[in-house]
């Protein structure tokens, strides 16, 4: 897919400001909306939408379709009497700067429980239609959620062995039983969709193109892995994962890394033509304008590591089926926007299969200064068919890397930009990346507004305190809008500036 010379901003919506302690889809994001057309922006990138579990990762999520409906907008709901203005008068004490999962929950599931029995009273012809049109993930998923509740969040492979390998009887006993429950679940993604979609029209209509992210693999305590195990590698006795994804030991890490993440049985995927992957994209393209499919690698050979094993170091590599998965995906879905994260140990084969398809790759500035002047992330090595980022989700922010950066590293980037000043190193990397020749550029927020390590989104392999960091309105002031629209019209990526 052909792109036009662009730039944006990365930002969860978790992150946005909110009374109710985590950023939600109401007016703090169409206000972040008007703030990316103010600076002449024409992307927002987001993590995964869907519905976390244990650790809040938005990578390891109950659903690969379904929406998190703690992204629901309390605010929204009380403007269709949902809920009354009085139920949220009385808010716990929320910090401003971190999404404090443990007290946010509750509150917030008590009020949108409430919203549901309002809404169940009426259920409008528009809500049977959404159920209808999305039953083939939205009924597994909603059964799915409600055992999971009924067995006080156990993993689906403990609960009743009868239910667990969907037995039919079993099936209709308990969707009968959870029937409020299985309700409650639908209105959750009904709402969720309702409110998502509403922003991201306003969005669309502004010239602002949403990025979501695909996680190549699911998690193995899922809605998708539970209703559809033959897609997977699990052992059909124990029902845990027969092959485990991860990446092999290196520099980083001498066991490698070891995900838990069941592979796939590409064989049965396909001889269905790849029916589960084509159901997947099509939703997710409902959600967003273009996807960035996290490990792309994984497309071309993964490493899948047997079971038993604790440590990711007695895998191999095995060859995966990337290019006819595509040509499919093309065949039916037609020209794919998708970005290919394509860091770490890339072989030629992997570089083919991207190309092959036109996605574009990534490169990371924080990368860019540890070597001399053949490193592939200095802007002057990248073509124009990649995105440039300052950081990711996954980096330090710019602040926070230089602050721990060796010398060597720190004297390679004042010679690149001609000097910079510490407090303003942020501004030195953001003008690298839109300047750059790449075609899209992407800034994490935190670097935008200059902010240090305790802004960071997540810390790779630290299992506490990820996902968590928001930021306050009053930052997005006047200054950083002006030197930040300069810079784009400059460098030639703002809104209009190409036909």
């Amino acid at each position: 897919m052909a792109f036009t010379r662009a730039s944006g901003i990365l930002l969860h919506p978790t992150s946005l400001p909110s009374r109710y302690g985590i950023g939600d889809l109401g007016q703090a994001a169409y206000g972040f909306v008007d703030f990316l057309v103010e600076t002449k922006q024409q992307l927002w990138q987001i993590l995964p939408l869907g519905p976390t579990g244990h650790g809040n990762s938005p990578y390891m999520c109950y659903s690969a379709m379904a929406g998190n409906p703690l992204l629901i907008s309390l605010d929204e709901l009380a403007e269709q009497g949902l809920l009354e203005k009085a139920d949220l008068v009385e808010v716990p004490e929320f910090s401003a700067e971190r999404v404090e999962y443990h007290k946010v929950i509750p509150h917030k599931l008590e009020l949108l429980k409430k919203a549901a029995q309002k809404f169940q009273v009426k259920e409008p012809q528009e809500f049977q239609e959404f159920c209808q049109a999305q039953a083939f993930w939205l009924e597994d998923y909603s059964l799915f959620m409600a055992l999971k509740d009924a067995n006080q969040g156990a993993s689906w492979t403990d609960w009743d062995r009868a239910i667990a390998k969907r037995e039919p009887e079993a099936l209709d006993l308990w969707r009968t039983k959870l029937a409020d429950a299985i309700f409650l679940q639908k209105f959750f993604q009904f709402e969720f969709c309702r409110q998502w979609f509403a922003l991201k029209a306003y969005a669309n209509e502004r010239q602002i193109q949403i990025i979501g992210d695909m996680p190549i693999y699911v998690a193995h305590d899922s809605a998708d892995v539970w209703a559809f195990p033959e897609n997977f590698m699990v052992d059909p006795e124990t029902l845990l994962p027969s092959q485990m994804a991860g990446v092999p030991p290196d520099y980083f890490s001498e066991t490698g890394q070891l995900w838990g993440n069941p592979t796939y049985n590409w064989e049965e995927l396909e001889e269905t033509q790849f029916d589960w992957w084509l159901k997947r994209i099509k939703t997710s393209l409902s959600y967003v304008d273009q996807i960035r499919i996290d490990h792309f690698r994984g497309f071309e050979s993964y490493w899948a590591v047997p079971e038993g094993e604790e440590t990711a170091m007695n895998g191999q590599w095995v060859e995966a089926p990337g290019v006819p998965l595509f040509e499919r995906v093309e065949e039916v879905l037609g020209k794919l926007p998708f970005l290919a994260e394509d860091l770490g140990i890339i072989t030629p084969e992997v570089e083919a299969l991207r190309d092959k398809f036109g996605f574009p790759g990534m490169k990371i500035l924080q990368f860019a200064f540890g070597s001399d002047h053949r490193n592939p992330y200095l802007p002057f090595n990248c073509d124009r068919n990649f995105v440039i980022y300052t950081g990711t989700h996954d980096n330090d922010t710019t602040v926070g890397w230089y602050s721990k950066a060796n010398d060597y590293e720190k004297q390679r980037l004042i010679d690149f930009v001609g000097g910079v000043a510490p407090e303003s190193v942020h501004w030195a990397m953001i003008r690298l990346a839109l300047s750059s020749v790449a075609t899209l550029s992407i800034v994490p927020l935190q670097d935008l507004l200059g902010l240090g390590s305790e802004a960071r989104m997540n810390t790779p392999g630290l299992a506490e305190g990820n996902w968590e960091w928001r930021f306050d309105a009053a930052m997005l002031n006047p200054t950083v809008c002006h030197q930040f629209r300069t810079l784009t019209e400059l460098y030639g990526r703002a809104t209009h500036q190409w036909p």
